[in-house]
């Protein structure tokens, strides 16, 4: 029998796998051959750490919780523009150095306009 640490990890990583569009719980419990006890307290274990969420939905004229994780799977696109692959003081830049990445203004554009997008991409989604 799994560990109660092994199938919440694994639920986990398959919450995160559905990115933006979630999971409904009862395609979770099919997928992971959990029953909808078992799978209920993993879930409600995953929500109490701040892993996931669930918002309450309607489907097929019942309700039900679509499970969203908290956190997502990393991709190149997080970094696919950083300023540092392509910055001429990249070799001299250290944090002991008078160029370092805490004072880069090319940096701080960037990653504020990365938060500036996934700040949008969220107000999107809860429209």
């Amino acid at each position: 029998m799994p560990r109660k640490s092994d199938t919440a990890h694994q639920m986990l990583t398959l919450i995160m796998s559905m990115g933006n569009d979630g999971i409904l719980q009862s395609e979770l419990w099919k997928k992971m051959n959990a029953d909808s006890r078992e799978g209920s307290r993993t879930i409600i274990r995953l929500e109490k750490k701040g892993l996931i969420e669930r918002k309450k939905e309607l489907h097929e004229g019942r309700w039900t919780y679509r499970v969203f994780a908290k956190r997502k799977l990393s991709t190149i696109d997080s970094i696919l523009n950083v300023p540092c692959a392509a910055c001429d003081l990249e070799n001299r830049c250290s944090e002991a150095s008078s160029i370092s990445p805490d004072k880069c203004l090319k940096l701080t554009e960037w990653l504020l306009n990365l938060e500036k997008k996934k700040q949008e991409i969220s107000v999107s989604e809860n429209k």
